[in-house]
């Protein structure tokens, strides 16, 4: 994870792309998806906030509850992580569930 691929995490989910928010992180989970890493699993829990709000803004709000779910149970790797960038993630924890809750709102 480097602090660029956050930013443009943040700067796609303010801008409501999704997808693109989704892409930014994928590329960095993608090639060590099986690895036993709570930094790994966190950021797969960042993916899946993302497609959560893709899914909600497609209308599709079953799919993106359920989704929303597992970003839940992967957000608890962050305190298991020990990585440079833990402050970012602690940030973009908060970030991302404002977006959620911001989101719900707007039902």
């Amino acid at each position: 994870m480097t602090a660029k691929q956050i930013q443009e995490y943040i700067l796609c989910l303010k801008e409501e792309r999704y997808y693109d928010a989704h892409e930014a992180l994928e590329a960095l989970w993608f090639p060590r998806r099986f690895e036993e890493n709570s930094e790994i699993k966190l950021l797969k829990g960042f993916i899946n906030a993302a497609v959560s709000f893709e899914l909600r803004k497609r209308g599709r709000l079953p799919q993106s509850k359920k989704v929303w779910t597992n970003y839940l149970k992967y957000r608890q790797e962050l305190f298991k992580t020990d990585s440079k960038y833990l402050n970012e993630y602690y940030k973009l924890t908060r970030f991302v569930e404002e977006v959620h809750k911001s989101s719900s709102n707007n039902l």
